[in-house]
C-alpha cells in the first residue's frame, strides 16, 4: 500500500454498509490485542514482496502477510508493489532502453530475469519477482493467511476477476480460507465493490480513510476499512465499530504502516484490530509489553 489513498467521494453518495468480526482479526494470538499483518512480508528484513520476505515472516512466527498484485503485458499477475519495476528490481541493466520499465509493458517470462533482491542487500541476491501463483503456493505451504492488494487496478481492466481465478485455482475461495485466511483489498472503491459484486462470501478492505459520514457507504462493499496510523483517532475507530454490514458484523480496521513500539501501542489503544508493519517483530513485542 501506499499513503496516497484518494477517496471518491462523489461515488459513493449513493451508496451505504459492510462488515467484518472485530474480533476475528486477533485469532492469531488468542487475545483482544490487535493482530499483526506482516507489510510485503517482513519487508524490513527481506526484500518486500519475495518469497524471502514470506519466509521470513513465517519464521518470525507470523501468520498474516499482506502483499500487492499487478498484472504483465501477457496478462500474467505479479506481487510488486511500484507499477515501475525501477525501484525494486535490475530491470534498468537489463533493458536499459525500456523506460519507465513500468510492469504492464513487459511479459512475465521478461520479469522473470529480474533480480529483485538485490538491491535489499548481497543475501539476498538472485530473489524473483513471484507470480501470484508462486506466491499463493508459497503461503499455503507456510500456512499463512493473506492482505491481498489489488494494486493500480485502473491500469488492468478486469483485473479483480483474474485475482479470484488465480486464487479459486490455488484452493484460497475455499470456505475455510475465504472465512478465516483472506482479505482482499484496495485503495480503489471500484475495485472493491468489484471484488464483492463477484464474491460477496470474501472479506474485503477499502484502504483510506473517509469521512464518518461517508463510512455507511463504504460498508456496503467492504469489511474493512484500512486506514493510515496518522490519521485516525478515538472517535474515528469507534465509529466505523459502531456499524454493521451484510455479514452482520461490525467494520474492522488495519491500520498501515506502523513500525515503532509507540506507534503500535498508539494503535492498540485506539481499538484498532490490526496494525501492518514493516517489522511485525517489533509491533509484536510492543503488543505483548502493552
Amino acid at each position: 500500500m501506499h499513503a496516497r489513498a484518494a477517496v471518491t467521494t462523489t461515488a459513493l453518495l449513493g451508496a451505504s454498509v459492510l462488515a467484518l468480526p472485530s474480533t476475528a482479526a486477533h485469532a492469531d494470538t488468542g487475545t483482544e490485542r490487535p493482530s499483526v499483518v506482516a507489510h510485503r512480508g517482513a519487508s524490513a528484513y527481506a526484500p518486500e514482496n519475495t518469497l524471502a520476505a514470506v519466509d521470513k515472516a513465517d519464521a518470525l512466527g507470523f501468520d498474516w502477510v499482506e502483499n500487492d498484485v499487478q498484472r504483465t503485458r501477457d496478462g500474467v499477475l505479479v506481487v510488486i508493489h511500484d507499477d515501475s519495476l525501477a525501484r525494486t528490481t535490475d530491470v534498468e541493466r537489463l533493458f536499459p532502453r525500456r523506460a519507465p520499465w513500468k510492469v504492464r509493458d513487459f511479459t512475465a517470462a521478461e520479469i522473470a530475469r529480474l533480480d529483485a533482491g538485490s538491491w535489499f542487500g548481497a543475501r539476498y541476491a538472485g530473489a524473483r519477482v513471484p507470480t501470484l501463483k508462486q506466491y499463493m503456493k508459497r503461503v499455503s505451504r507456510n500456512h499463512q493467511k493473506l492482505v491481498l492488494e489489488i494494486k493500480n487496478p485502473a491500469l488492468y481492466p478486469g483485473i479483480e476477476r483474474e485475482t479470484l481465478k488465480v486464487l479459486g485455482n490455488e484452493g484460497w475461495l475455499a470456505p475455510s480460507h475465504v472465512r478465516n485466511r483472506l482479505v482482499v483489498q484496495s485503495f480503489s472503491t471500484n475495485s472493491v465493490r468489484t471484488v464483492h459484486t463477484l464474491r460477496p462470501d470474501i472479506k474485503t478492505g477499502f484502504l483510506g480513510t473517509p469521512k464518518v459520514w461517508e463510512l455507511p457507504a463504504y460498508a456496503r462493499f467492504a469489511d474493512q476499512v484500512n486506514s493510515s496510523h496518522t490519521t485516525i483517532s478515538l472517535g474515528y475507530v469507534a465509529a466505523l465499530h459502531g456499524l454493521e454490514g451484510p455479514h452482520g458484523r461490525p467494520l474492522e480496521m488495519l491500520t498501515w504502516t506502523v513500525d515503532t513500539a509507540a506507534g503500535a501501542r498508539r494503535a492498540a489503544g485506539l481499538g484498532v484490530d490490526g496494525v501492518i508493519t514493516n517489522k511485525p517483530d517489533v509491533v509484536r513485542a510492543a503488543l505483548l509489553r502493552g
